[in-house]
């Protein structure tokens, strides 16, 4: 008797940055965009946000994938009481970049998966820190002229050449950083299933 096809895997999210990480996995999966208000509560803590939206994005795109696996993550970076957000232009960049130079940086990345015929979900979050360089206005200035990290939230991309501006990372796991922590994510999938690798 043949081996019952996997269940779908779907990712939540329209970020091309989750995209990229998951399909280091080599597994099929197709993308659904989730629409939800991401608006922090009152007096809701970074890492209770993100793990409310990962679970949230999850939810959101349920009905439409009744028997799939749902991936939903969500990130909110912190430094002091601030909470960083996708910049968007240079100004906003050069902005945050200013607040975070000599800094320590907090980022919560929350992860969802959501088994929509079973109504089983797993979430976890995944910290991380990020110990700023004290770099110059040049030297922001330099960097977001190269990568124009506008779509990320702290304005520098770790993977690529925001890593010039880092001191010191502390975290279980890189890709948190990026948006998708795989190694907590294998570790639900396995527990759905699924071979790996």
């Amino acid at each position: 008797m043949p081996n019952p096809a996997p269940p779908r895997l779907v990712l939540a999210s329209t970020s091309r940055y989750r995209r990229e990480l998951l399909a280091r996995l080599n597994i099929p999966f197709e993308i659904a965009a989730p629409d939800i208000d991401e608006a922090m509560l009152h007096n809701e803590t970074p890492h209770a946000l993100a793990l409310r939206l990962a679970s949230a994005k999850a939810h959101a795109v349920q009905r439409a994938w009744p028997d799939a696996l749902i991936i939903g993550s969500d990130q909110v970076a912190v430094v002091g009481d601030v909470i960083l957000n996708k910049p968007g232009d240079f100004e906003n960049a050069s902005a945050q970049l200013k607040l975070m130079r000599g800094k320590t940086v907090h980022f919560f990345t929350a992860l969802c998966l959501l088994n929509s015929s079973a109504a089983r979900e797993q979430t976890k979050l995944v910290p991380a820190t990020v110990h700023m360089r004290n770099f110059s206005d040049i030297q922001i200035e330099r960097y977001l002229h190269a990568e124009e990290p506008y779509d990320c939230a702290g304005s520098a991309r770790i993977e690529g050449l925001g890593i010039t501006l880092v001191a010191k990372l502390d975290g279980d796991d890189p890709n948190a950083l990026i948006g998708l922590p795989l190694i907590a994510l294998c570790e639900m999938l396995r527990n759905e299933g699924l071979n790996l690798p």
